[in-house]
């Protein structure tokens, strides 16, 4: 079974662009630069850096819009996908994008914060806020032979 899974570490180039297809689905587009650094064969540092264009869809799209900008280090998979088309002139192009599956914030050099946002179907939840966790009991039953931490 051949896969197509990616992921990629990098800066995102220019802040996400939101829209909207005709139907009213949320789409983002992103730009990721990807740098890779390696000596060469003298020890001296080597650079080169890899740009990338990705593609998120509904509910995620709308969420990386509001939370990623411009210089984010992001940490991407998805998946490859070739798109090809002629010009005006008849010349044939193509490119290689990245469909996401899952984006977020690098946390090698930041931190960050989360805040869940309610689902709009599909989640058995129905958008009800999940419960916290309940918290420990005081016990107050001790022992003769035990002492209270």
């Amino acid at each position: 079974m051949a896969t197509n899974t990616v992921t990629l570490v990098g800066n995102l180039v220019e802040d996400p662009e939101l829209r909207f297809t005709p139907s009213g689905v949320p789409m983002a587009k992103i730009r990721l630069a990807v740098n890779r650094r390696w000596r060469d064969q003298n020890g001296e540092w080597q650079e080169d850096t890899s740009f990338f264009t990705g593609t998120i869809w509904r509910e995620q799209a709308e969420s990386v819009a509001e939370s990623l900008q411009k210089g984010t280090r992001v940490i991407v998979t998805g998946r490859l996908e070739q798109r090809s088309w002629e010009t005006q002139e008849g010349d044939k192009r193509s490119v290689v994008e990245l469909q996401v599956d899952e984006i977020g914030p690098s946390l090698r050099w930041a931190t960050a914060q989360v805040t869940r946002t309610t689902r709009s179907g599909g989640d058995f939840n129905a958008g009800a806020p999940a419960a916290p966790p309940p918290g420990p009991v005081a016990r107050t039953d001790y022992g003769p032979d035990e002492a209270p931490f």
